[in-house]
Order: C-alpha cells, then sequence, then structure tokens
C-alpha cells in the first residue's frame, strides 16, 4: 500500500510540475497548494533533493523546482525514495536486495519466484509512468513489456 509519505510526494510534485519551472516555490507554498502539513513536507522535500528529484534555492526568494523535467520523474523511482523497494519481499526486490535469513534456498523458493513476478508487473507500469503522464491526465493502460497469461 502506498504510504503517506508517497502520496504527500506525489502531490507537492504534480503541484510544482504545473508552476514555473524556472522559480523556486516555498515550501509554505507547496503545502497549502497540495494541502500537506507543512512539517510533514519539508522532510519529504529534503529526501527528493537528496535523491536528485528536486533542486532548491536558500534563501528570502527560495524554495523548491523539480531538477528534471516531469517526463524524466517516474512514479517508481518517487515510491522508492518515499517508500522503499517495489517489491513485497527484500529477495525480490532489484535495488534493494536482501537474503531472507529464514530461506535454506533461494533459487527453489516458491514464494519468492511468485514475488518477483508480482514485481515485475508493478514494475513494469511504475518505472515507466512520469509525473508528466499524471499532469497529462493520460490514464491508458501501460503497456506491460509481458502480458501474464491467468489460468
Amino acid at each position: 500500500m502506498l504510504s503517506q509519505q508517497s502520496r504527500y510526494a506525489f502531490k507537492a510534485l504534480l503541484h510544482l510540475a504545473t508552476q514555473n519551472p524556472d522559480k523556486p516555490h516555498p515550501t509554505a507554498e507547496i503545502a497549502a497548494a497540495a494541502n500537506v502539513p507543512r512539517k510533514f513536507l519539508e522532510a519529504i522535500l529534503l529526501d527528493l533533493k537528496i535523491a536528485g528529484i528536486l533542486q532548491s534555492t536558500r534563501g528570502k526568494a527560495g524554495g523548491y523546482a523539480l531538477a528534471r523535467p516531469p517526463e524524466n520523474i517516474t512514479f517508481g523511482e518517487v515510491i522508492r525514495v518515499t517508500d522503499g523497494p517495489l517489491a513485497l519481499i527484500h529477495c525480490a526486490s532489484k535495488k534493494f536486495y536482501r537474503r531472507c535469513l529464514d530461506c535454506p534456498d533461494e533459487e527453489a523458493c516458491r514464494l519468492r519466484s511468485i514475488m518477483m513476478e508480482a514485481r515485475e508487473q508493478v514494475s513494469a507500469v511504475l518505472d515507466h509512468r512520469t509525473i508528466a503522464d499524471a499532469i497529462k491526465g493520460d490514464f491508458r493502460p501501460a503497456a506491460l513489456t509481458e502480458k501474464v497469461a491467468v489460468p
């Protein structure tokens, strides 16, 4: 399930994507426009900045702006910054892999194979959908590289 932190991150990014990209926007403005608590948003914006999704300017006229065009910011990237792996278990993750301590044979694990399949399907959507897609209202199903046959 998507955390509140991720939801707030998306609300802030969607707001910034519709604003003047050459002007930094103060945290208070973003919080009000996105209807997000300012204190909580400050930490989220900092995480997005560290990840290279946002850039910041200090000072009286400072604030945050997108570091890249909205076409180059994927939903998967944002979720990984705010929530961690897309995979439901660590051993099925590509970017946050960690071996399960209770699994004697990872290659034969039936749970892992299903979770890897689920992770691939989730990634097929979230790593190919961008903030620009959401702004445009492009809600057509993303093209999946491989459809799963359901018996």
